[in-house]
């Protein structure tokens, strides 16, 4: 049964003090071998001011961060923030902070925001809410990368349901570029505005 509202940040703080690396981020084969693919699905070499929503610890972060000039990386766990902050010390281009999105989310204009395992947790309001932050926080003719397990969970929404209901209700503020399905995940990219 799907949870009904957002799951609040004191579940993923539990599981990260009680297992550590819950999803084997730093071990898994599965999720090397998607990380490389969220990679090669970038739409460019090279990006000014990026945005990491639920950097978890850090295990992304350090291979987006080779592709950024500047990186703001967010989780809602303490524990896990702890452990991308060692992770990504001897890089200068990255900066780990605590932000609980949509509500808390950070100013600036970015060319890029990857969306990786996150827009299920969100319930259909917060969902809305992240598209008008999107609207303003993303510069014209730049980029979301979304990536979500497309199996069951007890999350606000499928895989499947958070891309499609955030696709809706940006409307046509983006464009697809790319929308992948592999074994276990789908993976989109959307430009947003004009592609100039």
């Amino acid at each position: 049964m799907r949870r009904e509202h957002s799951i609040e940040p004191a579940y993923f703080e539990a599981l990260y003090k009680d297992r550590g690396d819950p999803w084997h981020f730093e071990t898994s084969a599965y999720e090397a071998a998607k990380y490389d693919a969220t990679l090669a699905a970038l739409p460019g070499d090279r990006f000014a001011n990026a945005l990491e929503v639920g950097c978890a610890n850090g295990v992304l972060t350090t291979r987006l961060a080779q592709r950024c000039d500047s990186l703001l990386a967010v989780d809602v766990s303490d524990t896990a923030l702890t452990a991308a902050r060692a992770r990504c010390g001897a890089q200068s281009n990255v900066r780990v902070e605590r932000r609980r999105l949509p509500a808390e989310a950070p100013d600036g204009a970015f060319d890029l925001v990857l969306l990786s395992e996150v827009v299920y947790y969100w319930d259909s309001a917060d969902i809305s809410r992240l598209a008008d932050y999107l609207r303003t926080a993303l510069l014209p003719g730049r980029h979301i990368l979304l990536v979500h397990w497309i199996g069951e969970t007890d999350y606000p929404k499928s895989g499947d349901d958070a891309v499609a209901e955030l696709q809706v209700a940006l409307g046509e503020a983006v464009t697809v570029v790319r929308s992948d399905r592999y074994d276990a995940y789908r993976l989109d990219l959307w430009r947003f505005g004009a592609a100039g």
